[in-house]
């Protein structure tokens, strides 16, 4: 008998701890070779471990346990092998002759389980009566037993229920909370454990503020309407906000050199590079990769960037190396509602730019009141490297360019004055 030993991989440098999040195989199953086994959580990322090779697995560790980097957390028995699955023969349909007669069809007869307890799809599902009545008086399928074939909620379920004193629409005063007084206990993961002591790590060794300014769309939404199909013709994707608002940045940092640095000890290293962490909403919270080099790329290399990135979030697939060595952070929660906010630094950088939604407001324009969309903008940043006068010089810069996005195209001038060297 053949055993191969698995050990916990190493998410990254100066981890040597991570923590089961989930076991996806149980001691007794019979994997394939690079079945996923399990997830890890470690303090930057959720990775998977893997089959070396197939056979039956025997467990080691639990869920919730934290467990070494190279600790052995499963062991495979490679002389069990998987059943090859067989492909279904196939079935050929008999003739029959136009002058035979048709049989009747037979009513086929399920049993039904002996284990009552397995539901179904149907289990509380209303039928299209009681569904009316239902949403007529907001009662919800959870507070009714269903009496019809399969559990399914009938209307007579409906109407007995009502006439016992269930609760109408006249008397429920909440739609969501069903009542009680029970607690859930959740412990916290080794990702959302980092991001709290290093959240309140920023608040506690940066001088941290914000300063705010607004941002006129038009010009955006301008050259989004006249260009969206032919852009997504070209490259396969739309024009979104996140690609102006990155493709700006980068030229203001070039502007505003200390926005984009970091204290090194008793040093201040300026980066001649811009490395754009884009804020991203994955299942197991916020995450920040890492758009490499963003100064160098055009508006459709940093929305297909930006993509790349949100698709590797939302499948878990996120390295370390996709998160490590931003030099500057945008977060937009105007993506969830978000009018105005003051956004927490990403260490070690020295400033992130807060987005929000855009709204249209009655703007004072050459003395004329017109309706334009507009965003507030926030700059949070480290006032031990960052002056005032150069946070707000980088919010004003990164302004000009949204609102007039031919600038980013010219070193945030003009093209007039660029033409008249000026």
């Amino acid at each position: 008998m053949a055993i191969v030993e698995l050990k916990v991989p190493s998410p990254g440098e100066s981890i040597t701890e991570v923590v089961i999040a989930r076991w996806v195989k149980n001691t007794g199953d019979v994997v394939e070779k690079d079945e996923v086994l399990a997830e890890i959580d470690s303090d930057k990322a959720t990775l998977t471990l893997n089959a070396e090779e197939a056979g039956k697995i025997e467990v080691l560790a639990a869920e919730g346990d934290t467990v070494k980097v190279g600790q052995v957390v499963v062991k495979i028995d490679t002389s069990v092998k998987p059943e090859v699955k067989q492909a279904a023969p196939k079935v050929e349909k008999a003739e029959v002759k136009s002058d035979a007669k048709a049989e009747p069809k037979k009513d086929v007869v399920v049993e039904k389980s002996a284990d009552t307890g397995n539901k179904t799809y149907a289990s509380g599902t209303p039928s299209p009566a009681a569904g009316k009545i239902m949403a007529e008086n907001n009662i919800k399928p959870v507070q009714l037993n269903g009496s019809g074939k399969d559990g399914r909620i009938t209307k007579q379920d409906v109407l007995a229920a009502l006439s016992n004193g269930l609760p109408t629409a006249a008397s429920v005063v909440s739609n969501s909370w069903q009542g009680g007084r029970d607690k859930d206990r959740v412990k916290m993961t080794s990702l959302r454990k980092t991001v709290a002591k290093r959240l309140v790590a920023v608040k506690n060794e940066t001088a941290m503020l914000t300063t705010f300014n607004e941002v006129d769309m038009s010009g955006i939404y301008a050259i989004r309407a006249k260009y969206k199909d032919k852009f997504k013709e070209v490259y396969g994707s739309n024009i979104g906000f996140m690609s102006f608002f990155t493709k700006a940045v980068t030229e203001a940092l070039f502007h505003f050199p200390a926005v984009n640095a970091v204290i090194d000890g008793e040093e201040i290293v300026y980066n001649r590079y811009a490395d754009i962490g884009i804020a991203v909403s994955a299942p197991k919270g916020l995450m920040v990769p890492v758009l490499r080099n963003a100064e160098l790329m055009s508006l459709a290399q940093i929305e297909g960037g930006i993509k790349e990135l949100a698709v590797k979030a939302r499948d878990g697939k996120l390295t370390i190396q996709d998160m490590e060595g931003g030099t500057f952070t945008i977060t937009n929660g105007g993506v969830f509602g978000s009018m105005m906010s003051t956004p927490i630094i990403n260490p070690p950088q020295s400033a992130i730019l807060g987005m929000h939604n855009v709204v249209e407001r009655p703007m004072a324009v050459n003395g004329q009141v017109v309706i334009r969309p507009m965003m507030y903008v926030a700059l949070s940043y480290d006032h031990r490297i960052i002056d005032g006068k150069e946070s707000v010089g980088f919010l004003v810069k990164v302004k000009e360019m949204l609102e007039n996005p031919t600038r980013m195209m010219f070193g945030g001038k003009n093209p007039e004055e660029v033409l008249l060297g000026l």
